[in-house]
């Protein structure tokens, strides 16, 4: 592939998955912790938590019609700041 393809890429990468920065927590707390999941429990549960909290923000936008179904990384910052943090 062409070297900006890969760029774009990444940046939509961020832009699908909302809880890209749940996740990294959730492999660095296993490197960590050579893998004991129950070590982990925390970051696998606020990850499940994110998740949920967009699937039902994609779910009312994809209702009230709005593209993309998914914010953008920016767009949900502004979320998230207007909320306060994250609410999970």
């Amino acid at each position: 592939g062409l070297p900006h393809q890969k760029k774009s890429r990444k940046v939509s990468n961020q832009d699908i998955n909302p809880c890209l920065e749940e996740s990294d927590a959730s492999h660095r707390c296993l490197d960590a912790y050579n893998y004991d999941r129950s070590m982990c429990s925390a970051y696998f549960q606020r990850y499940k938590n994110c998740r949920k909290f967009w699937h039902g923000i994609m779910v009312q936008r994809r209702r009230d019609g709005i593209k993309p179904d998914m914010p953008t990384a920016a767009e949900r910052t502004e979320m998230l700041g207007t909320m306060g943090g994250k609410p999970y």
